[in-house]
């Protein structure tokens, strides 16, 4: 994690914790598999008192958006890329 607010494990136990039916993390090496394979076997519902201390010890570093260029900027918006797609 570049901000270092928060270990992968805790961001994979919260997208966990969330009432999704699936959580994708991406794979590039045998590393982050044993990390998602890890998070997987460790998860335990998260109380609402460790989510709200998550994402206060989050919350600074997520409010500009830097660590999320593909929410927050047209980089990785193809359609931004291709007016023509809009009609």
């Amino acid at each position: 994690m570049q901000s270092k607010t928060a270990k992968p494990i805790e961001c994979l136990h919260y997208a966990l914790n969330l009432p999704t039916s699936v959580v994708i993390t991406g794979i590039d090496g045998m590393e982050i598999l044993d990390q998602a394979l890890e998070a997987a076997r460790t998860f335990k519902p998260m109380s609402k008192k460790a989510v709200a201390a998550l994402l206060a010890r989050t919350a600074e570093a997520a409010a500009a958006g830097q660590y999320e260029p593909f929410k927050t900027t047209t980089g990785f918006d193809g359609t931004s890329h291709n007016p023509q797609w809009r009609g």
